[in-house]
């Protein structure tokens, strides 16, 4: 995959780890944006707008390696992606594609469940910007 988040600071105790469900043929670069996609407790990478983003991949996953779970960093700061459209200092970020982020200021709140962070830098269009993530 392309656009893997990079580690800006971990918070937290060390980026607040959850360990999730992943189908063993997955291979999942460190860095990846995670989304819940299934029962139970199961995610794959970000592919759409609309994922429910649930934390950024903490390790490799190697495809039909035998492992079935994968932890993700729920809390600290990382460079991600702009979509494109570009993203105002203090705006909130959502899910908009694989590994990709865009301003969640459309018409209507957006779902808790697509927000990625609080972006703390103005990302002109497809630029790398700082995000606070952190997922309860």
């Amino acid at each position: 995959m392309a656009n893997e988040a990079v580690i800006i600071e971990l918070l937290g105790d060390q980026g607040d780890v959850v360990r999730y469900t992943v189908a063993d043929g997955a291979g999942i670069a460190k860095g990846t944006l995670m989304q819940l996609s299934s029962d139970p407790r199961t995610i794959t990478a970000t592919s759409a707008d609309g994922d429910i983003f649930v934390g950024i991949a903490a390790e490799e996953k190697v495809a039909s390696d035998g492992q079935t779970s994968l932890g993700v960093y729920t809390h600290g700061i990382f460079d991600i992606k702009d979509a494109g459209a570009g993203i105002t200092l203090g705006n909130y970020a959502k899910v908009n594609g694989a590994n990709l982020i865009a301003a969640a200021d459309e018409a209507g709140a957006q779902a808790e469940t697509e927000i990625v962070g609080q972006v703390l830098e103005t990302a002109a269009a497809s630029e790398v910007v700082a995000v606070l993530v952190r997922k309860p």
